[in-house]
């Protein structure tokens, strides 16, 4: 069963993070994540506003915790640290009539 990886994230500096996001998407791929959705258009009903909302799907929940468990993932989150306030999950999908 498939899984959504979403993150909601504030940035605080845009150079360093820059850097997290550009090997993080080759880190995903390379799990088979597809992004559905970075940093576009949404409207917040509850809870923290955060102005980077990021949706990818991974073949199902194990492979995107071994993404984030990686070698490749955790070099690139190692730019993120200090350079952004984030709020992570992993959420496995329903199936069909669920």
């Amino acid at each position: 069963m498939s899984a959504l990886w979403i993150a909601n994230v504030h940035v605080t500096d845009a150079e360093a993070y820059g850097r997290y996001a550009a090997l993080a998407g080759e880190a995903i791929a390379a799990h088979g994540g597809v992004f559905l959705a970075r940093s576009g258009r949404h409207i917040q009903l509850e809870g923290r506003d955060r102005a980077r909302n990021v949706v990818a799907r991974f073949p199902s929940l194990e492979a995107a915790e071994a993404c984030y468990r990686s070698d490749a993932y955790q070099a690139a989150l190692a730019h993120a640290r200090g350079a952004a306030e984030r709020d992570l999950v992993i959420v496995e999908e329903n199936g069909p009539g669920s």
